[in-house]
This record gives C-alpha cells, structure tokens and sequence, in this order.
C-alpha cells in the first residue's frame, strides 16, 4: 500500500492502514486542511469538487465533500468531470478552490486530491507546504451547528466547457465540420466518455467510433496513453477508413493521437502541431518543460516566436508562460495549456485545435506529423546506493560538461547543438532519470549510455 504527501495534492492506493495507504481518515485529514488553507487565503467560501469515474471516487468525494461543509464551506460537486472542466469551474463560481478527485494515468487501485486555488490552477509549491503543515498539526476549527456549509450537485459544466471552447476566434466547427472527419477515441471508460462524444458533434466531426466511453472507472487498458497501450485503436487505424484517432487519459487532461495509418502521432507532437496552429494565426510565445521535445522550440522560432523552458510540472510551465506572456505551452506528455481559454492542461481544447488545424491544412495527419522536425527521446534512470550524494553527482557532470550550454533550473540540461540530456534527481529515492534528444532512436540511446557512463566513473571517483 502507498501514501504520498506532496505540495500538489495526495495520492495513494485504497485500502490499508492510515498513513501507508489512501484511506478515508487520509482523506478527511488533508480534505480539512485544504479546506482551512483555502478560507484562510481566499474571500470566498465556496469549493468545487470533480471525479474522474474510478470506483473509488465516489466514496472519497463524499468524504471531501462532508469534510469541507464540516468546516463551514459551501461545496458545489461536479460529479463525474474532467480536470480542465473542474479548472474552469473555480473562478466561474469565485470559489476559493477546487478538489479533484483523480490518481490521472495511475491505474485503479490508485486515487488523489489534486488541489486548485481560487485562479483554478494548480496551487504552488510554498502553498502546498503550508496545506501540509495545517494537516501536520491538525490545526484545523470545524464550524458549529448552524454555520455548517452548504451542498449542491452541479453536472453543466462540461457543456459550458464545450460552450466556451466553442467560441474560440481559433476553434473553427465549420472547417471541421467540411472536412466531413471519420474518427475513433478510447476514453478508458473514465469521464472523457461523457466529454468528447458531445464535444466532437458540436465541432461537426462526421463520424464517432467510440471505445471505452462508459464512465465505469475499470480501465480495458494501462490508461497511460502512451504507445504500447494503444495497440486497439491503432489496429482500428490501420485498416484506413478513419481520420483521427484520439486518446485521452481518465481525467481528460492529455491527449495522444493515432494517425490514419494507424501510427502514433506522438505524444511530444499533440503540443507541437497545437502550437504550430496557434503560432500561424497569432504571434507569441511558447513555453514547455525542460525534458519536451526541441521541436516545439524549432516550429516557435520559425513562426517568429521565443521559446523558454521551465522545470518540470505544470505549475511550473503555468509560472513560466505568465512570466513570457505566451500565447500556447504544455508539457511532451500531451498536455495542452491555451491560456486563452485557461492556465492548465486541456485535451478537451487540445482536441478542437488540432482538429481545425488538420482541416486547415488539408493534409492527412501522417503528412501533417511529417511536415515537422523529427526528433526521438530516450528515457533511462540510474539508482544509485542511498549514501551517494545525488546532488554533488550532478554537480560532477554540470562541471564536466561546463563547455556546453547548461540550464539548472531544474537539475541538469546540456545541449550539444540540436541534441539534449536531461538529468534530474528523484525526491524519494537515490535516482537519476535521465531525458536524451536527438534525430534518431540510436543517438538519443548512445547520449544517455555516455552520461550513465560518466556518472558511473563520476561516482567511482568518490569512493
């Protein structure tokens, strides 16, 4: 069984003791504490929660929920939603904060409480200190009798939701709707089932094949949508009387896309042909983690834009694209961010922008995906025994390649010209995961053997 504490939010595994496992004292504890610090920071009273459709999640929202009236909050439930939809609901309601009840691409067993502020984005890292401290101590006053808070279901926010992304200047349903799209999607039977079959009939999308839209929280699949999860509809896409095949994870907050030859489009490419879009209509800038693909930089650049990176996580990637006023950003995992519609990732619009781009261009997607610079990242990790000194390691390798351009924000990234690697430390244990970019598979596979290398002789050294 496993609890995590951090500063964005708790997850963990259901069943068990208290304190190694996601139980309902776990939950009730850092639901009051979240509640606490919301009212202490915000004039409103009001927080919305959202579940994505695992079989725990109802037994934890009313947990949540009775939790917060307990301390005189008034409490408006989503109900089965998506992340964005809770997102966009917290200010809507100036509310003091959002509960989303999601473990995202984790499967099952697991469940969380992902923590909003009254902007409906992800609360900070010092804010998240601070709800761990309250729950630490306990420091919570439950509210008497007649000041116990309020509780309304509210289920019209994912149309709203629709709605607004709908009236978008750079969401065009006409385009779509002329492209006459034949489309499959696998929503993992979690909340994109009652999300993007509504939201593809009002863009116009001619034809839905849907898997795995029932809301039933048991996932046909590992729910990451990553590429060797999705043999099923990218079987379906090969036999080419489809368009568009569309991937989300239970929470709705990334987006993987199947071409209709039924090749993975690739995850680090959802955002780069989103921004490439966003970048032909409107000039601005981007903004992704460090461990993203150099091509999101490449398409920014030539459509005259700055491209920044920023650490790992997306408040982060949020802080950033504030910092550079920039117009599209997210993160290699399909995650989309158009501020012009709100500060967190969104598949839902994510979804609505690709699809008129594709339209636009009148291109199939495999000719589309071939249209942008092709790069290939490898993903490796290193353990370490728990008495090596993970940071003077990276220090090690920050000095040995001092020469290169270097970025430490958020651990170490050389660049050696078009090519990347990324080290980072784990926070929990003694690992180093270790991102490497290059054209080909080969070359991004020999950069991380040479930096495992060098940590390995770096750690030698020391003995």
């Amino acid at each position: 069984m496993t609890l995590i504490k951090s500063i964005s939010g708790i997850r963990g595994t259901i069943g068990g003791k208290v304190d190694e496992a996601l139980t309902p004292i776990d939950v009730v504890k850092f639901a009051a504490a979240f509640g606490t610090w919301a009212k202490q920071n915000s004039k409103g009273n009001t927080i919305i929660i959202g579940r994505d459709a695992r079989p725990s999640g109802e037994m934890i929202s009313t947990l949540v929920s009775s939790t917060l009236q307990g301390l005189g909050i008034h409490v408006i439930d989503l109900g089965l939603s998506t992340t964005p939809t809770v997102e966009m609901a917290v200010p809507a309601e100036n509310a003091c904060g959002g509960i989303i009840l999601t473990a995202s691409h984790n499967p099952i067993q697991w469940n969380a409480l992902k923590l909003l502020n009254a902007k409906g984005e992800f609360i900070s890292g010092a804010d998240g200190l601070a709800v761990l401290e309250i729950a630490k101590k306990d420091a919570y006053d439950f509210a008497p009798v007649k000041s116990l808070g309020s509780y309304k279901k509210d289920d019209s926010y994912i149309q709203k939701h629709i709605e607004a992304i709908l009236k978008l200047p750079l969401v065009d349903a006409d385009a779509i709707k002329a492209a006459k799209f034949k489309v499959v999607i696998d929503c993992v039977n979690s909340t994109g089932g009652i999300s993007l079959p509504p939201l593809l009939k009002a863009l116009g999308v001619a034809k839905v094949e849907e898997l795995y839209c029932e809301p039933n929280g048991h996932f046909p699949h590992n729910p990451e949508p990553l590429p060797e999860h999705l043999g099923q509809i990218c079987g379906i896409m090969e036999k080419g009387l489809h368009d568009v095949g569309i991937v989300v994870d239970p929470d709705v907050d990334r987006l993987a896309l199947i071409s209709e030859n039924g090749d993975c489009f690739g995850e680090e490419y959802t955002l780069v042909a989103v921004a490439d879009y966003v970048l032909s209509q409107v000039k601005g800038n981007t903004v992704s983690n460090l461990s993203s693909t150099r091509a999101l930089r490449d398409v920014t650049e030539k459509r005259g834009g700055k491209y920044e990176a920023a650490a790992v996580g997306e408040v982060n990637v949020v802080t950033k694209m504030k910092e550079t006023n920039a117009v599209i950003g997210g993160e290699g995992n399909g995650g989309i961010i158009y501020p012009e519609l709100h500060y967190g990732r969104d598949a839902l619009v994510g979804i609505a922008l690709f699809l008129t781009h594709l339209a636009k261009s009148k291109k199939k997607m495999s000719q589309l995906r071939a249209s942008y610079p092709n790069y290939h990242i490898s993903k490796n990790k290193i353990d370490l025994s728990p008495e090596i000194d993970v940071d003077k390691v990276l220090l090690g390798i920050q000095k040995k390649y001092a020469k290169q351009p270097i970025n430490t924000i958020d651990g170490v990234k050389i660049e050696f010209g078009s090519e990347w690697v990324h080290l980072r430390k784990s926070n929990t244990e003694p690992i180093i995961r270790i991102y490497s970019e290059s054209d080909s598979h080969a070359t991004a596979d020999h950069l991380a053997n040479k930096i495992i290398s060098d940590i390995k002789e770096i750690v030698s050294s020391k003995l």
